[in-house]
């Protein structure tokens, strides 16, 4: 039997400006347009795995404002579970993001009700839906670094698979880190997390080798570089024209977690993910170019 996906994570307003290229430091650029589009990692992932099939269920904090009513309402109308989504008296999150013609983006976060949303409210949500070893907990860091770690070791002690989208990196000691069966940085935050180097012994001093912790590292256009023990084996990434890369990194979270919750070993579930990522590039706005099953399966084939 299938288990569930349970995301515990940020829920944003996206505002986003598209610009020629991306400003410097003290620089003002102009932008040819302006959208508003759902986000947040957390809640992106949860997307991708619901569109994916997967029984998903999202934990995480909302504010009582109009921004907070419209993302309840986008995740409800995926089919996600909204049972562990809190409504706070803080503002919903937004996340400012300006693209570049490349698809490239920069992105600052007012975190709102994501950075109130603390250990004690993750634990309640989660306790109320009785992990098991079937279950994926998939768990992002633009939340309190006390909920990511609760989270998590629920998630352990539960046995289910655990799996740490280090994002923002900053603040993730040695005790979250080893909570997760499952590390997916990219490479600027795998760096912040155990230095310079090539990815794959960078990432292998981080699981601190052998035993059965992974860690799946997004390399943009690249694919992905899957780490397991003394294993590195690089995932090659379709070809496609890149319009948004914004939610990319999300969709292959939620990918992953859907694809694992489904019964897919690590190596073919990872596989899955690098080609969901690249088909959600293709649109502007984290969530627009997120595939459903269907789609998934005819670009992998």
């Amino acid at each position: 039997m299938a288990g569930r996906v349970i995301v515990v994570g940020s829920v944003n307003i996206d505002l986003v400006v598209t610009v020629e290229q991306l400003p410097g430091p003290g620089e003002t650029v102009v932008g040819d347009h302006y959208e508003r589009h759902h986000g947040g990692k957390g809640a992106n992932a949860a997307v991708a795995a619901a569109r994916l099939g997967a029984d998903v269920s999202f934990i995480g904090a909302v504010g009582r404002d109009a921004f907070g009513e419209d993302a309840r309402a986008a995740l409800e109308a995926e089919g996600i579970d909204l049972e562990g989504l809190f409504t706070l008296d803080e503002p919903t999150g937004v996340a400012l993001i300006l693209v570049d013609r490349d698809g490239e983006n920069s992105i600052a976060v007012a975190g709102g009700a994501n950075t109130a949303l603390d250990s004690v409210e993750v634990r309640r949500a989660l306790k109320r839906m009785s992990l098991g070893p079937d279950d994926v907990v998939l768990v992002g860091h633009e939340i309190r670094t006390g909920a990511t770690h609760e989270a998590l070791r629920l998630g352990r002690l539960a046995g289910s698979t655990t799996i740490l989208n280090p994002a923002p990196a900053a603040g993730l000691g040695r005790p979250t880190l080893d909570l997760a069966d499952i590390l997916t940085p990219n490479r600027g935050e795998l760096e912040a997390l155990a230095g310079p180097g090539k990815p794959g012994a960078v990432a292998k001093s981080l699981l601190g080798g052998g035993g059965k912790r992974a860690a799946l590292i997004s390399l943009g256009s690249d694919g992905a570089l899957l780490v397991t023990g003394r294993r590195s084996t690089a995932i090659r990434a379709p070809h496609v024209e890149a319009v948004d890369t914004v939610g990319a990194g999300d969709t292959l979270n939620g990918a992953l977690a859907a694809g694992l919750a489904s019964g897919l070993d690590l190596a073919a579930a990872a596989q899955r993910a690098v080609v969901a990522a690249s088909l959600a590039v293709s649109r502007a706005g984290a969530r627009e170019g997120m595939p459903d099953a269907a789609a998934l399966d005819a670009a992998s084939a």
